[in-house]
Formats: C-alpha cells, sequence, structure tokens
C-alpha cells in the first residue's frame, strides 16, 4: 500500500472517531500513564493490516512502541499475539477503534480471498476482485485481496475502459463504443467489454479488445467461449460464481474469474486488543 495514501486515510478517520478528543481515556488517564496491550487474533484466518498498525499508532507521536510479529499474508491461529504495544494508555485506547476496525475487515477479506483460491485450486485461473468495495475504502480492501492469494481488477473508472452492457446500450453496440473509445484514448489504455452471448463475443473479438468479460455464464459456456477467444485477447468470467460452484469453473481455461463477494460478502475477522 502507498504509505502516504494509508496516511491520509487514517488522519482521515481518526479525525471522525476522535472529533476533539477522546473524552474517556482523556478524563481518566490524561497525559499521564504507560502501558502495555497486545492485538491478539480471536479466529483462524489470514492476516492483513501490519502497516495500519504502525502507521496508525505513529500518527499519534512518538508515546507508542508497536511490535508487529505477523507479515501480511501469514496464517493466524486463534490466540496468537499479533502484535505488543506500549505506551501512553490513553493513546493505545484512543487508537484501538479504528485500528481494529480496519484489521478485522481486511483480514476478513484476505481470508475469504484465500478459501477462494483454494477452493478454485487452478495453476492457470486467477482469482480478482472487482469495483464493488466500500467506499473511502478501496485502498485498504484491494490490498487485502493481494494478501489472500488474489489479484486486483482496475482500481476505478480512471484506470481502464470497461464496455458494459449498459455502455453498449447506450453507444448502439460494441463496436460503435470500440470505435469511440479509441477516438479519445491512447495506446497505452487497455478496452475490456463485457458479453452475454457468443454474437457479442464474435463481435468483441473483431474489434480487437484487449479483454473480454463473460459475464453470468455458465462453466461450460465459458469453457467454449475460451476456445473461441484467440490469443492474445485476455478473458475473464464473472457474475453468479461464489463458493457454491467457484470449482465448476476450475477447468474452462479461463485467465480470471472476478468476484464481488470478496468485498462486499466477506466476514470480518475477530481481533481484539487486550491490556496486559
Amino acid at each position: 500500500m502507498n504509505e502516504i495514501k494509508v496516511r491520509r486515510k487514517l488522519e482521515e478517520f481518526f479525525l471522525e472517531d476522535l472529533g476533539e478528543g477522546d473524552l474517556s481515556s482523556q478524563t481518566i488517564f490524561g497525559d499521564s500513564g504507560v502501558g502495555e496491550a497486545i492485538i491478539i487474533a480471536k479466529e483462524d484466518g489470514i492476516f492483513s493490516g501490519a502497516t495500519i498498525i504502525t502507521e496508525g499508532y505513529a500518527l499519534f507521536g512518538s508515546s507508542i512502541d508497536v511490535n508487529v510479529h505477523k507479515r501480511d499474508g501469514e496464517v493466524l491461529k486463534k490466540g496468537e499475539i499479533i502484535a505488543d504495544v506500549k505506551g501512553s494508555m490513553a493513546t493505545i485506547l484512543s487508537g484501538e477503534r479504528v485500528i481494529l476496525n480496519l484489521l478485522q475487515r481486511m483480514s476478513g477479506i484476505a481470508t475469504v480471498t484465500n478459501q477462494a483460491v483454494d477452493i478454485l485450486q487452478s495453476q492457470h485461473t486467477r482469482i480478482c476482485d472487482t469495483r464493488k468495495t466500500s467506499p473511502g475504502l478501496r485502498l485498504f480492501e484491494k490490498y487485502a485481496v493481494r494478501c489472500g492469494g488474489g489479484f486486483n481488477h482496475r482500481f476505478g473508472l480512471y484506470d481502464g475502459v470497461m464496455i458494459k452492457d449498459n455502455h453498449i446500450a447506450f453507444a448502439g453496440s460494441i463496436t460503435k463504443a470500440v470505435e469511440a473509445v479509441r477516438n479519445q484514448t491512447g495506446h497505452m489504455v487497455k478496452i475490456e467489454v463485457e458479453i452475454e452471448s457468443e454474437q457479442q463475443l464474435h463481435e468483441a473479438i473483431e474489434a480487437r479488445v484487449d479483454v473480454i468479460m463473460f459475464d453470468n455464464r455458465t462453466p461450460d459456456e465459458v469453457a467454449r467461449f475460451v476456445e473461441i477467444t484467440p490469443n492474445g485477447i485476455i478473458t475473464e468470467a464473472s457474475g453468479g460464481i461464489g463458493f457454491h460452484n467457484l470449482a465448476d469453473y476450475r477447468h474452462t481455461n479461463v485467465d480470471y474469474l472476478s468476484l464481488g463477494m470478496l468485498t462486499h460478502s466477506y466476514k470480518s475477522l475477530d481481533i481484539s486488543l487486550n491490556v496486559k
């Protein structure tokens, strides 16, 4: 993760939570008193968010010493200590909630991504995310996908062209939509087209797009569409794919499976901060 972006986001989150200050911790402890705490896993999973702990507490100044024991992408076992935190008691508690919220969500996403990769068990097809992320948290959620062994699709509308069904409907055809894009973008911009039929597949191939995404197609349809698609065009399947049928796509030979569930249907991992 870009550390500058991480710091700016954390500043925003802390400002939202702290406002004019932590009334509870400040009135009880003030600026005095040193304490120790541990961040601990309450269930098994995949860890993501080491930078959140170090950069989060660093924003409060030099009053906190942090020692992180786990690396991003490592397996967590219930009861394992993720990090030790020592310093101002008020500061430890003031930073606790924001840091834990992010750790729990990121580790939850990393865990569900890792489960998806394990279920698919493919040497060729990659699991990737979508733009179905929480507003304001995309940086963290997409990083967590990578920690779980997945890959990232585009980060936003700005870093790649994806022509979807509504674009095609408004433009009149795949051909017209692709021509409009090519007339206004340079050669470094990739073009992906979402298709729903074999007729659209042939039109996308004829338009010489870079990526073709098979939307809401069965494993058999995906396998057949992959066979039709020339080498040099990246293939992707999405829509209606979850743990219940993920393994069915193992032998389709599609390049990517993009799963919105990674970032919109995950369960946060149970992680706590306990005072020593």
